[in-house]
């Protein structure tokens, strides 16, 4: 389940990485050039309107299925952080060996 939600995850952020570059930055949207000859759909009104939900839309899926992968592997993972885990405690060095002490 895990790897199916990373796959459409790494979908959704190439198709919104996607999305967000083929916009034009003045807001035309695929406005280049645009003849009216092909419809209201198509216009650079209409194009900029449907990548503007497009965003939206990608957007909203991305974030919902952030969420679902951070709310699944909640707790999962066994291994901690380095900064929290206590360093480990070197042996305790041998005790001194007494001195020798010549019997009279």
């Amino acid at each position: 389940m895990v790897t199916f939600l990373l796959v459409v995850h790494l979908l959704i952020t190439l198709a919104l990485i996607g999305i967000v570059l083929v916009q034009r930055s003045e807001g035309g949207g695929l406005g280049i050039g645009s003849s009216q000859g092909m419809g209201a759909f198509m216009s650079g009104r209409g194009t900029a309107n449907l990548l503007t939900r497009t965003t939206a839309i990608l957007g909203t899926a991305f974030f919902v299925v952030a969420l679902l992968l951070a709310l699944i592997t909640r707790g999962t993972s066994q291994q901690g952080s380095i900064l929290v885990a206590p360093a480990p405690t070197a042996p305790a060095p041998a005790a001194p060996a007494a001195p020798a002490v010549p019997v009279n």
